[in-house]
């Protein structure tokens, strides 16, 4: 592996703009049929783009927030009460289909991004090495391939590539037909349709409020935050999205099947419910910081000057027009008079996708902190209540035993902080809402509330 061939170096200021480029443009999924890697549902191109105006997750954001703190206003008015339809049947199983929907649903945009993934990532151990591997996970349009990728190019104000064969279309952008990296392959696709979805999970809230619960000014930031982090991915075509939408939806279908099942009053092993909740905090933490990270990767692509290609093919000619180069790909070296040179390339290449990477980041930032303190705040004080049932207790030693303590301490505090950060940004759990509905306990503890998870969002 020619880990040399990756560094780390800071991004270039001139990508930290606001507002972003708005000339990188977006490019909608192959229509359906249209390709081997098309996805199985068309989407009409104008419902694509019209999505996607920044109107659309602005409004049904600020709407949502208006909403949530004026029934917040009103539960309070009444009591919290809970609101005559949460007593009904009819909402019983609108809460049961409603996990049930979000369950699967999830579970098939993670196949079909598992499958996008599959077709489109490259083995760091094969012949293109690690910046072939870096190459397939920093650049999602244009032909498989290391330099065969279109990238907007924020200097000359256009779409580049470094590929001798015809990746952008008359119009300047990406074409949507070619194979072989992440976004026509599906992300497009399921990406798109992922971020539709942060519209409906405000139901999530409603449900909460209709039982005469109160919507925290946190869970209320949560979900419209993940409304405009998930536009900003998809409108910039930034890469580290598919790390949210793959990620995400496999821990959404894990939590929305772990609700349906305790919405029936099935007991959940504690030690699932523990797994469930270190997969919630891995994801809102390590999601952030691998993002974060795409901000300072280069890596090398070899590149033959256009002008020392003898034997390369037409379209070699119009990339140079379009201010590109030509990749030294195996085929066209041995066409080469001369010698090639090794570009550094950086993962990212605009101030748009600069912009997506770095909202997600401080959207996660605040539930980050959030957990972090909780998690302090709960090994200091376990920590001193063991010292004290230790004091004056013969203890022989060890430091392997201390070692021990301090785990378990560890353990104890995350759960503890995850639990802290549920109520926060959740209020009262989804299971515990679902399973008083369907069982008609409405007093006390449901079968679920000895162990509340910590509920996943987005990105």
């Amino acid at each position: 592996m020619a880990f040399e061939s990756v560094s780390v170096s800071m991004p270039s200021a001139s990508r930290f703009r606001f507002p972003p480029n708005p000339n990188s443009g977006f490019v909608p999924p192959p229509p359906a049929g249209s390709t081997t890697f098309a996805p199985p549902v068309n989407i009409p191109d104008n419902i694509y783009f019209a999505f996607l105006d920044p109107k659309v997750p602005i409004t049904i954001a600020a709407v949502y927030a208006v909403t949530a703190k004026a029934l917040n206003a009103y539960n309070k008015s009444t009591g919290k009460r809970p609101w005559a339809i949460s007593k009904t049947l009819a909402f019983r199983w609108f809460v049961i289909a409603h996990n049930v929907f979000l369950a699967v649903y999830s579970a098939w945009t993670w196949w079909g991004m598992f499958g996008t993934l599959k077709r489109t990532m490259v083995s760091p151990l094969g012949p293109q090495g690690v910046s072939g591997f870096v190459d397939s996970l920093c650049r999602v349009n244009g032909p498989g391939g290391l330099g065969n990728a279109a990238f907007f190019n924020d200097e000359i104000n256009s779409w580049q590539t470094y590929s001798t064969e015809p990746v952008l279309g008359e119009d300047g952008l990406p074409s949507r037909f070619a194979s072989g990296r992440m976004w026509n392959e599906g992300l497009a696709f399921y990406g798109w349709l992922f971020y539709l979805s942060k519209f409906y999970e405000v139901f999530d809230t409603l449900i909460i409020l209709a039982k005469g619960k109160l919507s925290s000014t946190l869970q209320t930031y949560h979900h419209a935050g993940a409304m405009m982090c998930m536009w900003a991915g998809i409108r910039y075509m930034s890469v580290p999205i598919w790390i949210f939408v793959f990620f995400n939806s496999f821990i959404h279908a894990v939590m929305y099947t772990y609700y349906t099942v305790t919405a029936f009053n099935i007991r959940v092993p504690m030690l699932i419910k523990r797994s469930l909740t270190t997969m919630q905090i891995t994801q809102f933490v390590v999601g952030a910081s691998c993002a974060m990270v795409h901000s300072f990767i280069n890596y090398r692509v070899p590149v033959i000057s256009a002008s020392q290609s003898t034997g390369a093919p037409k379209a070699s000619s119009s990339a140079a027009a379009n201010g590109s180069v030509v990749a030294a790909t195996a085929e066209n070296v041995k066409n080469v008079k001369g010698t090639y040179e090794f570009r550094k390339m950086p993962c990212i290449t605009s101030s748009g996708e600069t912009f997506a990477v770095w909202l997600n980041v401080f959207y996660l930032a605040p539930l980050t902190y959030l957990f972090v303190s909780f998690f302090v705040e709960s090994y200091i004080r376990r920590s001193s209540a063991n010292q004290s049932c230790r004091k004056g207790t013969a203890n022989p030693g060890a430091p392997a035993r201390r070692l021990s303590n301090s785990v378990q301490l560890a353990e104890k505090a995350g759960w503890e902080a995850a639990k802290n950060v549920e109520r926060e940004v959740y209020g009262e759990s989804n299971e515990e809402a679902v399973a008083e509905e369907i069982t008609g306990h409405t007093n006390g503890k449901s079968a679920a509330s000895n162990g509340r998870v910590l509920r996943s969002r987005k990105a």
